[in-house]
């Protein structure tokens, strides 16, 4: 599998992302500068986390009119996964790759700590090596993370099986104090309509090595390598 990671001014996941993906495919990514216009061949493209251009205006704004993103955009309508981690996840709304917008936490502040996500399908490139309703740990570290979409656009997105992940409790009971953000129905992740482009606000790769506490989110790219060429 080959992957390409961007690399956006104020990544600062960039290389977390890199070293899951060298750790599930035995090959380092691609590291694609956000002032490119052309990217190699990819099977798979990571938009990472961080602060992209210091999160001025609204979070994602300002990369999601990088020159390299026109490429990414042609490739996801082309077929191409697109994985987008927290501030990816921002980007991909404000390209309009995913529906919805990423806005400031209900706390008003800014939240770095474990969570738990509860799986709500795994029939997708990303989410095989999960059972669904199974309850997963990941990190989050954002101000700007809570989803929210309009009633039409979330009826849609329920209606056709699009939300990825969910928080949840630890049994997997999805409550409001589950809720770090204020997210809109606890969503943590949303596909797009071929389920190819994932958005979500936690990060896998945080927790993808069991040094780092846990492995929940090796399965994210172990999924992908068994799908993927």
């Amino acid at each position: 599998m080959k992957a390409s990671v961007i690399v956006f001014p104020g990544s600062n996941c960039d290389r977390d992302a890199a070293v899951a993906l060298q750790a599930a495919t035995g090959r380092p990514p691609a590291m694609v500068w956000h002032g490119d216009s052309v990217l190699p061949a990819s099977d798979l493209i990571v938009l990472p986390g961080g602060f992209s251009y210091g999160d001025y205006l609204r979070s994602g704004a300002m990369a999601a009119h990088s020159p390299v993103m026109r490429e990414v955009a042609e490739r996801a309508r082309a077929g191409t996964p697109v994985l987008g981690i927290c501030n990816g996840f921002q980007v991909l709304t404000e390209a309009g790759l995913l529906p919805g917008v990423l806005m400031r936490n209900s706390t008003l502040k800014f939240v770095c700590k474990d969570v738990h996500l509860r799986v709500e399908r795994n029939d997708s490139i990303y989410a095989r090596h999960y059972r669904p309703g199974a309850v997963v740990r990941f990190s989050i570290a954002h101000k700007d993370g809570s989803y929210f979409a309009d009633d039409a656009t979330l009826a849609r997105l329920e209606g056709e099986g699009r939300v990825a992940f969910r928080y949840c409790d630890e049994e997997g009971v999805v409550t409001d104090d589950a809720n770090p953000n204020g997210s809109r129905n606890n969503i943590a992740g949303v596909y797009n309509e071929t389920r190819t482009v994932l958005g979500l606000m936690p990060h896998p790769e945080r927790l993808a090595d069991a040094a780092l506490s846990g492995t929940d989110g090796a399965k994210m790219f172990a999924s992908l390598v068994e799908a993927l060429p």
